[in-house]
């Protein structure tokens, strides 16, 4: 298997038809740039914790501080069960059930669901425009969309964009609006950026110089918003300069021939002796995963 073989792949699928939409999104996220797509979305986290409403909310459950490495995991296995498994899996409408009754619970108006929505479409595809170790074809970028307004139309979001430019049009355009500094919002992000310093390969560094790469991957106004200082030049070229070196490495290594699942991850920590989608999350009688009625085991 050559190093463009899936890309072959890709060109040969139709981005528009459901069901090849999502093989090209697993081929991409799952197989292609793994360790991209999940770096991508896990700054697309900070972006959301700088707008206001969302910051202070999250800040107030007191999940992203007091359980930040559960919190993670649980986001993580919830969103990649629609990618591993696709849609229409049990799993996946297990884990879709389990996002909307959080949502429900907390009572999280439209515009931030699509704004969040809007920062898992575009992030990524602007870090891989920056980062990937190869070109993202334009089935990708489309694929991309498609699955996420899928993930959309069963979580309830209204008055989804049609494309990718209108996506980024949409968060660029809130972000200009609203983002802002709060207390709840920075007190997210520094437990979101500790975290991140545990996490393989980062945790082989210091832990300062991990937060100091970080900020310098994040765009001056999430800075300005989560009030952390603003890197300088050389620190921020020689963070870019290290990205590409790494996928100028990726590029001339062999394809994987599987894809890496939510399973396979090692900074997700919290269930060594296995996971229940259904128990994942938050529950309103005690904010605790033991509450709820099981569902299907998983690891």
């Amino acid at each position: 298997m050559d190093r463009f073989a899936w890309l072959r792949r890709i060109a040969a699928l139709d981005p528009a038809h459901p069901t090849e939409a999502e093989e090209i999104h697993k081929i991409t996220a799952a197989i292609e740039f793994p360790w991209d797509v999940r770096q991508a979305l896990g700054l697309a986290l900070f972006r959301t914790y700088a707008v206001p409403s969302v910051g202070e909310l999250l800040a107030r459950t007191g999940e992203f501080t007091a359980h930040t490495q559960k919190r993670y995991d649980d986001t993580v296995l919830l969103l990649g069960a629609t990618v591993d498994r696709g849609f229409d899996d049990p799993d996946s409408r297990t884990a879709i059930r389990r996002m909307n009754q959080m949502h429900r619970r907390y009572g999280i108006g439209n515009d931030d669901m699509l704004y969040v929505l809007s920062t898992f479409v575009v992030t990524p595809l602007r870090w891989l425009d920056e980062f990937g170790w190869r070109r993202l074809h334009p089935h990708e970028r489309r694929a991309t969309v498609t699955h996420y307004r899928a993930l959309g139309r069963r979580m309830g979001i209204r008055d989804m964009p049609e494309d990718e430019a209108g996506f980024a049009a949409l968060m660029d355009g809130v972000e200009a609006e609203r983002f802002a500094h709060t207390s709840g919002g920075r007190e997210v992000a520094d437990a979101t950026l500790a975290l991140l310093a545990t996490f393989p390969p980062f945790s082989a560094l210091p832990a300062a110089l991990v937060r100091r790469s970080t900020t310098c991957l994040m765009d001056p106004h999430l800075l300005r918003a989560l009030h952390y200082p603003v890197p300088t030049r050389a620190e921020r070229a020689a963070t870019r300069a290290g990205m590409r070196l790494r996928a100028a490495v990726e590029r001339r290594m062999s394809p994987r021939t599987t894809p890496i699942t939510v399973d396979d991850l090692p900074e997700v920590r919290s269930y060594p002796d296995g996971f229940d989608l259904a128990r994942l999350g938050t529950f309103a009688e005690t904010v605790r995963p033991s509450s709820a009625a099981a569902g299907p085991s998983r690891r």
